[in-house]
């Protein structure tokens, strides 16, 4: 028997991130100093993703986020306010937290993730 389930993680993570609609990340996206990152695979990204989303998939986030680290993306700067997406708000949950965990300040993730966004009219490419 797992100690600590899927739902119990989710459930903790919940507890401490925050969750915007897609109506409202609709609106951050038009924030200059907000990044939306797409932490779905690499499979996943190529059916579509968020327009100018940086690709940074939830098995190499924390080394593409990290400045020490010989992964890092200098496309996801510590000072901005990063929005993260998976296909259903899951995974980008649970990363979500990882950056809270890490010290990251400002992070937050779409409800409904990608499939809520392909439901609006929000850029995609």
């Amino acid at each position: 028997m797992l100690k600590k389930g899927f739902k119990k993680m989710l459930a903790e993570a919940n507890a401490v991130i925050e969750t915007v609609s897609v109506h409202d990340a609709l609106e951050l996206y038009k924030d200059p100093n907000v990044v939306f990152v797409d932490i779905r695979e690499s499979e996943e990204r190529q059916r579509g993703a968020i327009k100018d989303s940086i690709h940074a998939p939830r098995g190499f986030l924390e080394f593409m986020v990290d400045p020490e680290s010989p992964m890092h993306n200098p496309a996801l700067p510590a000072e901005k306010r990063f929005v993260l997406y998976c296909a259903s708000g899951g995974r980008s949950a649970l990363a979500a937290k990882t950056l809270v965990d890490m010290g990251f300040e400002g992070v937050t993730h779409i409800a409904g993730g990608f499939a809520a966004w392909s439901e609006t009219d929000g850029p995609t490419e």
